[in-house]
């Protein structure tokens, strides 16, 4: 009985076994260059060949990618590599579906008129497509000049491999994608009490750095960045995740008093200081001691009240109202502002030494602009919020609402956002419509547009945008799948952008 075929299946079983094991370690790296570029050195160490190409090319939400290594070329020479493959042997791969070999491409009648074979001189080489659910890309080898063909075992292994690396190059991939998309503010957000601070995005994540960074330490913050961007939240999650955690946590918007009232209402007063005070008063000041003092608007404080806040912050002493006496303080001070507080020192408007002890740890907020990736979390935060608030329909955002959202001006950033989404759900609900489409939050069709100031980027490229996809739709007369074709678009986009933009047949 012969047992040398059952013995030589064994074999190549065992052997492909083990590269599939090979390959699994190797796939516990986790960038996917380092990747390629260990089981690339693996290939070529087994096969001996002399240098090695491989890449592979993901598509994922009409985004392309490659990635791709080279071996055994020198750096000059990558790129010619990269122009090379992607014509002649490698095209032969891709098109027959299957591994592709020759003893001299120079010679081979199936490759001998490429440009690219002639002008390398290429000639024992093997190539193999990689083939997985989402990625498609080649490995590439050839062997030293004048070399043999490569031996019908290490075409084997070469095939077996470039089986194998499909299915484990998707899982890479996958890990990839998920580690650049993953909440860049967990790690920081383990050292807050911040579950009311909204979004993931990376900007977010460098302000709530900051922010675990200043919270334990007791000392003075300065919030800045525009008007609607959550100062106000930020500071009492500074004071929720501080050491005064459970003591007051007060707040004055400096902006909302008249000058003449709000030395009072931020220092207090004695009894009979003025006409009508009956009682003493122990102001905003007194009633945080042993918390947090939230003075937004800072840059509204009249003179008079920028030096006795000085004098707090130096001291820890104050004086009410009509008292001789210094009063004692314990508070920490957490002041906010969308002005420059550099240019009103130097107008005059605001002292300089009060500046230097308030921004002991300046902290800016990022503006909507810079976190567009947190609108659809925002959208369904506030949408849930307006649901619970006003008894509405719990109402989902449209595909045409959250792309005209995404691509509005938010001057009034995630306070102007909230403003919007609530007035969305309300006009849905009262046709009692099944989800906030685009014309439930822009009845006017002006996304964002606030004045007739210079339109920005954003907005001009907006513009743009909507009259080439008018103009491509006009010219395909209105055929939304050619136009979605000669812009490159998804047809799904293409419905969503129309429905943003609010194009008709007519425009």
């Amino acid at each position: 009985m012969n047992t040398m075929p059952a013995r030589a299946d064994l074999q190549r079983a065992e052997h492909e076994r083990d590269l599939f094991r090979a390959l699994l370690e190797l796939a516990q790296e986790p960038e996917v260059e380092r990747f390629l570029e260990a089981t690339l050195a693996a290939l070529v160490e087994r096969t001996g060949a002399d240098s090695g190409f491989l890449e592979i090319a993901e598509s994922h939400e009409h985004q392309d990618r490659r990635f791709s290594i080279a071996r055994g070329y020198s750096p000059e020479q990558v790129e010619d590599v990269r122009k090379t493959v992607s014509e002649g042997i490698v095209a032969e791969t891709l098109l027959v579906g299957k591994i592709v070999q020759t003893t001299s491409a120079v010679d081979d009648p199936r490759f001998m008129s490429r440009e690219s074979v002639r002008a390398a001189q290429i000639e024992a080489v093997c190539c193999a497509p990689v083939r997985g659910e989402r990625c498609r890309g080649f490995v590439y080898l050839q062997a030293a000049s004048g070399g043999a063909r490569f031996p019908q075992e290490d075409l084997a292994v070469i095939e077996a491999f470039s089986q194998f690396l499909g299915p484990i190059a998707d899982r890479v991939l996958l890990e990839h994608r998920v580690r650049e998309s993953e909440d860049h503010t967990r790690q920081p957000r383990e050292l807050l009490r911040c579950d009311s601070v909204l979004g993931r995005s990376r900007a977010l994540a460098n302000t709530l750095r900051d922010l675990a960074a200043a919270a334990p330490i007791d000392i003075h913050v300065l919030l800045t960045g525009e008007s609607g961007t959550g100062k106000s939240l930020v500071a009492r999650v500074l004071h929720e995740s501080g050491p005064r955690s459970g003591q007051p946590f007060v707040e004055l918007n400096c902006a909302a008093i008249p000058p003449d009232l709000l030395e009072n209402e931020l220092f207090g007063h004695e009894a009979g200081a003025f006409t009508g005070a009956s009682r003493a008063s122990a102001g905003k000041v007194g009633a945080a001691e042993r918390g947090t003092l939230f003075l937004d608007e800072i840059a509204e404080l009249p003179p008079s009240s920028q030096a006795k806040l000085l004098q707090l912050l130096q001291s820890r002493t104050y004086y009410r109202l009509g008292s001789t006496t210094p009063s004692q303080a314990d508070v920490r001070i957490v002041a906010a502002t969308n002005a420059d507080l550099t240019q009103a020192v130097e107008s005059g408007g605001f002292r300089q030494d009060l500046l230097y002890r308030l921004q002991v740890l300046p902290i800016r907020l990022p503006s909507l602009a810079e976190r567009r990736e947190d609108l659809p979390e925002l959208v369904d935060a506030f949408l849930s919020a307006a649901s619970r608030k006003h008894a509405l329909p719990a109402l989902p955002i449209s595909p045409s609402g959250l792309a005209a959202i995404e691509i509005a001006e938010w001057p009034g950033n995630v306070r102007q956002l909230e403003s919007v989404v609530t007035a969305g759900l309300v006009r849905a609900a009262s046709v009692t419509a099944r989800e906030v489409s685009r014309e439930h939050l822009f009845p006017d069709g002006q996304e964002g547009r606030a004045d007739e100031r210079a339109p920005s980027f954003q907005e001009a490229t907006r513009s743009f945008q909507s009259q080439l996809l008018a103009r491509t739709l006009r010219d395909c007369a209105w055929n939304v799948t050619e136009a979605a074709r000669r812009l490159d678009l998804s047809r799904s986009h293409a419905y969503n952008l129309i429905d943003a933009f609010g194009l008709t047949r007519g425009d």
